[in-house]
């Protein structure tokens, strides 16, 4: 008899285990059974198509998806959690039902960091070494033609990083191999690291905009930084100096860098984000020779998606453990 009830409860433990369920939309099968293997009999890891959400959300533990509709989030009568596979959740915060509500969200913030900070300073180096100016001329065999051209040393020069979070850190990182001083901005306290000559707060980004010699725009879209970069502070920055974006195209003023570049206020600029995607074609960007244009491929790189589906996992396993999970986004602030 004590077997048998030892028995019972041992299965009534694997039941109440397998109970949790998981849902993934526009996850790819691969990544699905990954993390259905790392959830093992705990929980029922199910991919959803499309037109099946509302119905599969309504008992649903969690979510692994990067986009949910507010009727989605109204229907999901248990949901705990959601794992957003990138790291924008603009999207997500701004469903009230899940800014102000009890629902775990994480990101994939950080991890896309190495492959984005190596974009920006492609871009920079395109401009600063006239590489965006010199490589058309492979096809005319011209070996002359690119003499003359004024080629920058970053060396000594000072770097302005908006946002130093995942992305910025790693911007920050690089900039200081390159020799250059590096400031930040940021909300955040952020402890003395070697690489960050120092870090101010978001009220005092005009202090510190005119030192730059480059600007790196790292910072998400949220209320706060909604069009950060306007008019009056292009025209604060160095005369002769670079714009790199590479976070979200909301956070600076597309008419305003055409303003800046027009007269001449900065050097270059290269946007990897625009606010809308795609930049229209009559976009006055794509008519300047010293803007370097990229289609949101930053975060493209081959070893993202081992470290995407890795962090899921580690997420899938801890929620399923009841252990803190990494990478929480603060939902009122938005990142």
């Amino acid at each position: 008899m004590i077997r048998y009830l030892s028995l019972l409860a041992i299965a009534s433990l694997i039941l109440s285990a397998q109970s949790k369920k998981v849902i993934t939309i526009g996850i790819s099968p691969e990544d699905t059974r990954e993390l259905s293997a790392a959830a093992g009999n705990r929980a029922r890891v199910v991919a959803v198509a499309a037109d099946k959400v509302l119905t599969e959300i309504a008992d649903a533990d969690a979510v692994v998806s990067f986009r949910l509709t507010r009727e989605q989030v109204q229907a999901a009568k248990k949901l705990q959690w959601i794992q957003n596979p990138f790291a924008g959740v603009e999207q997500l915060v701004a469903i009230p039902e899940i800014r102000d509500s009890a629902i775990t969200l994480t990101n994939a913030k950080i991890i896309a960091g190495p492959n984005i900070a190596d974009h920006a300073f492609a871009m920079l180096l395109a401009l600063t070494r006239q590489l965006v100016r010199t490589i058309p001329l492979q096809g005319r065999q011209d070996w002359n033609g690119a003499r003359a051209m004024p080629r920058i040393e970053l060396n000594g020069r000072t770097a302005v990083v908006i946002g130093v979070g995942g992305i910025g850190m790693q911007i920050a990182q690089r900039a200081h191999a390159f020799g250059m001083r590096v400031i930040g901005v940021d909300p955040k306290d952020i402890p003395m690291i070697l690489f960050l000559d120092r870090v101010v707060k978001p009220d005092r980004i005009e202090d510190v905009l005119p030192l730059a010699d480059v600007v790196f725009m790292a910072a998400p879209h949220t209320p706060q930084t909604g069009n950060l970069l306007d008019s009056r502070r292009f025209r604060l920055m160095k005369q002769g100096s670079y714009f790199i974006a590479v976070s979200r195209g909301r956070t600076y003023s597309a008419e305003a860098l055409v303003e800046a570049l027009d007269s001449k206020r900065l050097a270059g600029a290269g946007i990897d984000v625009v606010d809308p995607e795609p930049l229209p074609a009559d976009s006055p960007l794509w008519r300047f020779e010293n803007v370097v244009i990229t289609p949101h491929i930053a975060t493209q790189s081959d070893k993202l998606a081992a470290r995407t589906l890795d962090l899921m996992k580690d997420n899938l396993r801890r929620f399923l453990n009841g252990e803190p999970l990494v990478n929480v986004v603060d939902k009122q602030r938005g990142y």
